[in-house]
């Protein structure tokens, strides 16, 4: 963190995230560099054909994604519109809300990401009948960061009291 509240977002460091041939992103971090506490944000960059995250809803956080540049997709709640340069999208919180935004133009799609940072957040992925535990992570920073995560199949679970005495 530095002693400024504001960066100028040509300072930002992107660390690159890839999984399979369908998800890749550049990713840029921004809450922790100005010392927020509540809210995380960072700048997503995402190219041609790809997606930075799979079709999932938040049972905890409500996010915001801010069009930057380029052209995509998104699917929200069982729609999908076309997004572009300057729209403003709402994610609420809760089970019926899943939502995933796919690079469907010909540059990279560049968006800010703003969500709140309540822990322990629980995210759900309808496509995969998955369920995720985040906590103990700083704001700004992805689900592969947190301190303690778990990610199941939605029915795998075991009885409350098992292994119990």
């Amino acid at each position: 963190m530095t002693d400024k509240p504001f960066l100028n977002i040509n300072e930002l460091s992107y660390v690159p995230r890839q999984h399979g041939e369908k998800f890749a992103a550049h990713i840029a971090p921004i809450a922790n560099l100005i010392g927020a506490k509540k809210l995380g944000y960072n700048i997503t960059i995402v190219p041609v054909g790809k997606k930075a995250y799979p079709y999932h809803a938040h049972f905890v956080n409500e996010e915001m994604f801010f069009i930057l540049e380029g052209e995509g997709t998104l699917k929200h709640s069982g729609q999908v519109w076309t997004v572009k340069v300057g729209d403003i999208i709402c994610c609420p919180t809760g089970q019926e809300h899943p939502h995933e935004i796919v690079n469907a133009g010909t540059i990279p799609l560049k968006y800010l990401a703003v969500s709140t940072m309540e822990q322990p957040e629980i995210g759900f992925y309808p496509d995969s009948n998955k369920f995720g535990v985040f906590a103990g992570k700083a704001p700004g920073q992805t689900h592969q960061d947190y301190s303690f995560r778990i990610i199941a199949k939605q029915n795998g679970g075991v009885d409350y009291y098992e292994g119990e005495e």
